[in-house]
């Protein structure tokens, strides 16, 4: 699939937000892997059980994951391949973006309204959540334009709402 392929710009007649399309389309793919999440022994059991396991038996059938997660070892390659693939689409979308226009500004618009910009004033959540920091986008003259950018319209919509 062409990058191209990946944001519809309009919507019948509405504007798409690039970076919330690709996000969506990613978070459906992680959603749908066969990881699970068991916070105590009960709902561990059920985990095994339905992957045919047994919970004491089988352990070395399966891996941890952060947050409390399980994965069973054969289908490790599959996570870690889905979310290296997203890496790279996310920075090809990212490099696509010749000015800070597009991608970039739906990107840091959508992560500035996700951590409360318009309450805060700050966007160093946003920036957070995106693994970048004021010097990282300081440093690239389309991410500075890109949430500049963004910034300017949050700041527009506030004023147009009277707030």
């Amino acid at each position: 699939m062409g990058i191209e392929e990946w944001f519809p710009c309009r919507k019948g007649g509405e504007v798409i937000n690039q970076y919330q399309v690709l996000r969506d389309r990613q978070q459906k793919e992680v959603n749908a892997l066969p990881i699970r999440f068991a916070f105590n022994q009960e709902q561990f059991r059920e985990i095994m059980k339905e992957w045919g396991l047994r919970p004491k038996m089988d352990l070395d059938k399966i891996a941890r994951i952060p947050f409390g997660g399980f994965i069973q070892k054969k289908d490790a390659p599959l996570m870690h391949e889905t979310f290296a693939r997203h890496h790279r689409e996310f920075q090809a979308a990212v490099d696509a973006d010749s000015t800070g226009e597009g991608f970039i500004k739906d990107m840091f618009l959508y992560e500035l309204e996700n951590h409360e910009f318009s309450y805060t004033g700050t966007a160093e959540d946003a920036l957070d959540s995106l693994g970048l920091s004021y010097d990282d986008v300081a440093a690239n003259p389309r991410l500075a334009h890109g949430l500049d950018l963004a910034e300017q319209e949050i700041m527009e919509q506030q004023q147009t709402m009277g707030i």
